[in-house]
């Protein structure tokens, strides 16, 4: 089309790549989708898509065919692959020599080390013996391939270890060994970097896991020494200029006991930290993430309200009746926005699988509480859990 924006092509149909859509529309610029299968998530929204292997190069060079720029929805494509897009004069953002850093996280350890950046003690185990070495307790991790709390198993005894070294070693990847840190929460720093360098930082955030996987998020994290969000901000911003990271970069923190902050993760697209800021923050983590990748400025990440809380909608197996009945999400609509007209609810289209991520809820306002216990209820409901909403 005359005149038209250029086009991203997006690698991977998840929720991530849907949420992408909105904002794009918004602003006029085309998506095209290499989505796994039929019909999921990000199909579901995307026009322009191919159904492919994210690990297949001629799948990738097809989608991303007159694309000005390929970003992902997550962080699995092959680095090889990504190398051999930009030969083709694709703009790869962010880049293999970035996103390695996320995908192998010994090579992201070894890397932050050299930097100073603070992180748990580590180190890489190829045996019982090494583990040992190490000292109990520890986390051990695969080095690619675990999100969610997969491929991530603490260790208490020389017991404990056979289980991931065989899971490492039937993977194809190597073993990590971390420190069990004694932490107070978990936080986020979520940034945004453009190739020009620009660069913006959102609030600070507290994270709360349930079984390795995000529960809730609260922003800006309550009670959290000014001091020491700024330093989160600043060694997010240090982590994206030094690793040239296109687009967003969420860097997952320990607040230790003694009140520090480590290092935990790394994320090179948007994140479920980041969620909240669809409906709190003035740009939200999508719309950035696309400004970011085509180089245009980047939007404020000023909060819009004092408080924003985010609750994860997860699957049950199985709920009362109406809502929490697998493919009846719907169902919940009719209470969930009487109850709370500022509610803002995302679902994602998935099927219902118990655990499953399939959407969430935003409740904003200048009373934390009042966000909580509204975002708490309105998940809850979704679930189907509704004796537990208020926990």
């Amino acid at each position: 089309m005359p005149g038209s924006a250029p086009l991203v092509a997006v690698i991977g149909g998840g929720q991530l790549a849907r949420m992408m859509a909105e904002p794009a529309a918004a602003l006029g610029i085309p998506l095209r989708l290499l989505a796994e299968a039929p019909g999921v998530s990000a199909a579901q929204v995307i026009v322009d898509q191919q159904v492919g292997d994210h690990t297949d190069l001629a799948d990738l060079r097809s989608v991303t065919a007159g694309a000005a720029v390929v970003t992902f929805d997550h962080e699995h494509v092959p680095t090889a692959h990504l190398r051999a897009l930009a030969g083709d004069g694709v703009a790869v953002r962010p880049g293999p020599d970035a996103l390695v850093h996320a995908q192998d996280k010994g090579v992201m350890r070894e890397r932050l080390g050299a930097l100073g950046v603070p992180c748990p003690r580590h180190a890489i185990v190829a045996s019982v013996a090494d583990v040992e070495a190490f000292g109990f307790p520890c986390v051990l991790k695969t080095t690619r391939g675990g999100y969610d709390g997969k491929g991530v198993w603490v260790v208490r005894s020389a017991d404990d270890v056979p289980g991931p070294l065989a899971t490492a070693e039937a993977n194809g990847v190597r073993l990590l060994a971390e420190e069990l840190v004694d932490f107070r929460r978990e936080l986020s720093a979520l940034v945004v970097r453009a190739p020009s360098g620009q660069a913006a930082a959102y609030p600070v955030v507290e994270s709360v896991q349930r079984d390795g996987v995000c529960h809730e998020v609260v922003a800006p994290a309550p009670g959290l020494d000014p001091a020491l969000a700024t330093h989160a901000q600043e060694v997010a911003l240090r982590v994206a200029g030094e690793l040239d990271v296109t687009g967003v970069l969420a860097v997952e923190l320990f607040e230790t006991a003694d009140g520090r902050i480590l290092v935990n993760e790394l994320a090179m697209r948007p994140h479920n930290t980041g969620h909240w800021t669809q409906d709190g923050a003035v740009t939200s983590q999508f719309e950035n993430h696309l400004r970011a990748v085509l180089d245009l400025p980047l939007g404020s990440p000023a909060p819009r309200e004092r408080w924003t809380v985010m609750v994860n909608i997860l699957g049950a197996p199985e709920g009362p009746e109406g809502a929490g009945q697998p493919g009846r999400l719907y169902d919940g609509y009719p209470h969930a926005m009487a109850r709370d007209p500022r509610l803002r609810v995302h679902l994602y289209g998935k099927d219902l699988r118990p655990g499953r991520k399939v959407g969430h809820v935003n409740a904003y306002g200048d009373d934390l509480d009042d966000c909580l216990e509204r975002a708490r209820h309105a998940a809850a409901w979704f679930r189907g859990d509704l004796g537990n909403e208020s926990e």
